[in-house]
């Protein structure tokens, strides 16, 4: 497999003011140790063994909370500033690179690991979309960790939930992302919501009537683009740290790996 991704880190925070960074005494969530490692460090580790990734650059408000957070400086890291919001700064720093394909990921991704890396980028790069969104099934997730508190989303016979894994094929892939931003700013604003997907597509996703396929026809449909999913088969996948839960249960995991 080809070194060809660049990985986009979106590392911005609360600061300080983030609960879990207030909870364990840090600056900043992404320099919260799990087992001992900051999460940004796990995160950066994952995508340097990975077989896809041939750059990483780090989305954060300020690169000193950066060089604090890595236990190892690398060089080879691009950081920069972040936007006002996860969206925004996921477009800017994709458009500075100007090369695809684009792996998006976060810094509280604490249990990311090569092998998921290297099947999500084999399988977005086969699957021709010009936007991949990872997602892991709620069996695959509470058949491993059934204490796993998530947020699975209904679709159809499927039960769902995001593994903060993106993949931006091309220029066009952009245009999710954009429409993010705008419903972002647009989140006390629901007709915006209805005109964005169509009362019936809503509707459907209520009475979980909308298929996972459906939702992401839908959104192509919308958009102009092509969006596919890729399911993980990994339930690691699905457990960020966001909660002290999620520390827990981070922890006690990559101790089962050592």
């Amino acid at each position: 497999m080809a070194k060809q991704w660049i990985a986009i880190v979106l590392a911005a925070g609360r600061g300080p003011n983030d609960p879990m960074a207030k909870a364990y005494g840090v600056s900043h969530k992404c320099a919260l140790p799990v087992n001992g490692v900051p999460m940004l460090q796990r995160v950066v580790d994952a995508l340097r063994q990975s077989r896809s990734v041939a750059a990483i650059s780090i989305s954060i408000e300020d690169p000193a909370i950066v060089l604090a957070a890595l236990a190892k400086q690398d060089p080879g890291i691009s950081i920069m500033a972040s936007e006002r919001s996860a969206p925004l700064s996921a477009i800017v720093a994709i458009r500075k690179h100007a090369t695809y394909p684009v792996l998006l990921t976060t810094a509280d991704h604490a249990l990311l690991t090569p092998g998921m890396i290297d099947y999500f980028c084999g399988e977005a790069g086969r699957n021709g979309a010009d936007f991949s969104a990872g997602l892991a099934r709620a069996e695959t997730v509470l058949a491993a960790y059934p204490q796993s508190v998530r947020t699975f989303f209904r679709l159809g016979r499927d039960r769902v939930s995001g593994c903060n894994l993106f993949a931006i094929g091309n220029e066009n892939g952009l245009r999710i992302l954009e429409k993010w931003q705008y419903l972002e700013q647009s989140r006390k604003k629901p007709w915006r919501l209805v005109a964005a997907f169509g009362w019936l597509a809503l509707i459907r996703f209520a009475l979980g009537l909308l298929s996972l396929d459906g939702a992401f026809r839908i959104v192509s449909t919308r958009l102009g683009l092509a969006a596919k999913p890729v399911l993980l088969p990994f339930a690691e996948a699905a457990i960020d740290v966001d909660k002290p839960s999620d520390l827990a249960l981070a922890e006690a995991i990559l101790k089962l790996r050592n």
